[in-house]
């Protein structure tokens, strides 16, 4: 009966690993969080969206610069107002006066007619084309954008590594489920290998004579309940490999490495070491400053904070004048052509001051201290959400821990019953409802204690998470 000996023995080895387990473990975990980290889409879209505040941070500063521009423009125009001058009607009078007089001292005119002139506003053709450099020399608003920018990409980036966080202690979860799930179904294998090898003693007992019928249908529907329950426990194991290798970005049916699984308590122990004590002694007010120091959503809203602020000085920024320098170098004319009457150049100091919007500016700088209120506001939510989630999962991982010892006393109580049940049927002096009580007993047991070791080390990575460790 070599099968009947390993079942309670199932989850003991299971458990057992010591240093080497959690180095394993250790090691196979890190290295799909280094996948992880790599190829999960959402990270890196949230890592373009920092790459994208550092642009806008980039650009904020470069307004301190000079901008150089190439402009031209040609024009054909026809029609537009005109000017009449009657330049002949002035002048010719006189012409034939002196004309008249020269012809009486017998010379020959000299003076002839002259048209009245008309002007056109615009020209036919024109075109101007010009090289412009423009300098900024004072304008308060650029420095306060470049504050604001700088601020938006601190606090776009404490997102990403919030979210690096949070990836981490999903994947690691998720390849917590996965085991968990592979090693329940090894324990239901387990049961239906036992259910298998009962009903076939059942059938050579009745074969014999020595049990009723009622007897080996018992148990062949207790093999058959089994049987389903390995299903459904298969298909935890194909559903926990798919979200692993979603947030993995991979194909959802790549196999997983499996690894030993480190003793929860030990584990637990090398984890929070940095601690200075594990978490059934550390004080709560000690670890969520911690976090509080360590949290990616501290350092976030912080940002958001002084984002704000900076909003604030650029509205009112907005309201100061502004100086600036410009000089523009070109040619004009009706074609193109340099040279005396073409060629020109422009230096300018331009001073730019709004002074009276009737309000507007105002009511900006109110929105500004607005959203800079608001921020305080989230901070203070922020520091809250995180001591409550910090005191939850310090207390899951106590209460998961204390659990662990009297699950595994459960699984061994169930053994050691389920043996002597077993012992007795071989004799044929145990009824079959007490066997099947026996090793139905035995399978909850285990499965339990699959459970509450597996939470253990779930809650570890939910505690080192919410402490940002």
């Amino acid at each position: 009966m070599t099968t009947r000996r390993w079942i309670p023995g199932v989850l003991l080895a299971l458990a057992a690993g010591g240093a080497w387990a959690t180095d394993d473990y250790t090691q196979r975990i890190a290295g799909y969080i280094a996948v992880g980290r790599e190829s999960n889409l959402a990270l890196n879209a949230a890592g373009a969206d920092v790459r994208r505040a550092q642009a806008q941070l980039d650009e904020a500063r470069a307004r301190y610069r000079p901008v150089i521009s190439l402009s031209a423009r040609y024009s054909e125009a026809e029609g537009g107002r005109t000017q009449a001058l009657p330049v002949g009607d002035l002048v010719n009078p006189a012409y034939r006066t002196l004309n008249e007089l020269l012809q009486a001292q017998g010379q020959p005119p000299r003076f002839a007619d002259i048209d009245n002139q008309e002007i056109r506003f615009l020209r036919e053709r024109e075109q101007d084309t010009r090289l412009s450099l423009t300098q900024p020399i004072y304008a308060p608003a650029i420095g306060a954008g470049i504050a604001a920018a700088d601020a938006t990409l601190a606090a776009t980036d404490a997102a990403r590594e919030a979210y690096e966080r949070a990836l981490v202690r999903d994947i690691e979860v998720a390849y917590l489920d996965w085991l968990r799930a592979n090693a329940s179904l090894q324990i239901v294998e387990a049961s239906r290998e036992l259910l298998a090898e009962n009903l076939r003693v059942n059938q050579v007992l009745h074969d014999n004579g020595k049990i009723t019928l009622d007897q080996v249908l018992r148990a062949k529907a207790e093999m058959l309940a089994v049987e389903q329950q390995s299903q459904f426990v298969g298909n935890a194991v194909m559903q926990a490999r798919n979200y692993f290798n979603f947030l993995l970005n991979r194909p959802l049916d790549t196999a997983i490495e499996s690894s030993e699984t480190p003793d929860p308590n030990a584990h637990v122990q090398q984890q929070l070491a940095a601690l200075g004590a594990d978490a059934l002694t550390v004080e709560d007010r000690e670890l969520e400053r911690q976090a509080q120091a360590a949290r990616a959503e501290v350092k976030q809203i912080d940002a958001q904070v002084r984002a704000a602020g900076a909003g604030i000085d650029v509205e009112r920024a907005n309201t100061l004048p502004t100086i600036g320098f410009g000089i523009d170098a070109g040619i004009q004319g009706e074609d193109y052509g340099f040279g005396s009457g073409q060629n020109y150049a422009i230096a300018s100091l331009v001073l730019d001051w709004r002074i009276a919007d009737f309000g507007q500016s105002r009511s900006r700088v109110a929105a500004a201290r607005a959203t800079l209120e608001r921020a305080e506001i989230a901070r203070q939510e922020v520091s809250s959400q995180i001591a409550l989630e910090v005191r939850q999962a310090a207390d899951r991982l106590r209460t998961s821990q204390a659990s662990l010892a009297t699950a595994q006393a459960r699984q061994q109580a169930a053994a050691e019953g389920f043996r002597i049940a077993a012992r007795k049927r071989d004799a044929g002096s145990i009824a079959q409802v007490e066997f099947i009580d026996a090793r139905s007993a035995l399978t909850s047991a285990e499965l339990n204690f699959n459970l509450t070791r597996f939470d253990v080390l779930v809650r570890l990575a939910e505690l080192r998470a919410a402490l940002g460790m």
